[in-house]
């Protein structure tokens, strides 16, 4: 039986502190349910990851890489017809990072309902984000035909509310596109500032996390809530560690243990994370973890 299976885009990321003026950048790959794939691989679960690539550098690379890290990527299609999506990432003052995303048409954005495997049913775990239905329609009904599918086998559901204004047309359509989504969940992940975007789930979601940055993290699980504190850590990159920070927490959720420990584990993988220049590469195995 796998762990978790997740599906998702990954992107390609060029960082550098001027793109316009720099003579050389740093080349990575990016993706929230990447970070989630590695990180829990890492700390020695079963995964495997469900999309497509395309079979230029950035999709080869990803296949490479996750191949490297243990994920099962023996459900990723590769796509010749389109182009893997990119995003350009400057640090200006502050170091405070500025984007610009090209994934129009991208091939992680062409995921569909026939690439989903009903091997999802055999998992303990599907993983998704509010990023993948924004992308296309296909991509939405991909995760929703993946949920039902999870749903419909006893699979725990975890989502992660992940709102990325510019990916929905209005703020109306991600409110609701999120909340059908959120509803689905037996976890769900959010920032604080995501919570009124699903506000009517909340209260059926079995599981929720709140992620707070620099205050820390909190779940509350059948009725009661657990807080937990930010690790002292130097900042290196804080970009998208959200997806760390999930990863610890759905390993200790699938080790068992208790809610103040899963916080506790979310906190120490997004700590590894946020020391790291990659959102990814810095990730802890299971023998760096605190005791």
């Amino acid at each position: 039986m796998t762990d978790l299976f997740t599906l998702g885009e990954v992107l390609g990321v060029v960082t550098a502190d001027r793109i316009r003026h720099d003579m050389s950048a740093r080349l990575d790959l990016e993706g929230p349910e990447l970070t989630v794939a590695v990180g829990l691989a890492r700390l020695g679960h079963s995964v495997a990851y469900v999309g497509r690539v395309s079979d230029d550098e950035i999709g080869v690379r990803t296949t490479t890489v996750l191949r490297g890290e243990g994920v099962d990527v023996s459900h990723m299609r590769v796509d010749e017809t389109a182009a893997s999506g990119l995003a350009l990432r400057q640090r200006r003052i502050g170091r405070v990072a500025h984007a610009v995303f090209y994934r129009g048409g991208s091939a992680g954005s062409r995921v569909s309902t026939g690439d989903v495997p009903t091997e999802v049913q055999d998992a303990r775990i599907l993983h998704v984000t509010g990023i993948t239905p924004a992308l296309s329609g296909f991509a939405w009904s991909a995760v929703h035909h993946a949920v039902k599918l999870a749903k419909d086998a006893g699979v725990l559901v975890s989502v992660d509310v992940n709102h990325r204004p510019n990916l929905w047309e209005s703020v109306e359509e991600a409110r609701e596109g999120l909340r059908e989504l959120s509803a689905s969940a037996d976890v769900l992940f959010a920032n604080q500032d995501e919570l009124s975007l699903v506000e009517p789930a909340l209260s059926r979601v079995p599981e929720l996390v709140v992620m707070r940055g620099s205050k820390g993290a909190s779940a509350t699980v059948e009725g009661f809530r657990y807080d937990t504190q930010a690790a002292p850590v130097t900042v290196v990159d804080a970009t998208e560690v959200g997806g760390a920070f999930v990863a610890g927490y759905l390993s200790a959720l699938l080790d068992g243990v208790h809610p103040s420990d899963r916080l506790k584990r979310g906190i120490s993988v997004a700590a590894f994370a946020v020391a790291a220049h990659s959102t990814w590469q810095g990730l802890p195995t299971r023998s760096e973890l605190p005791p």
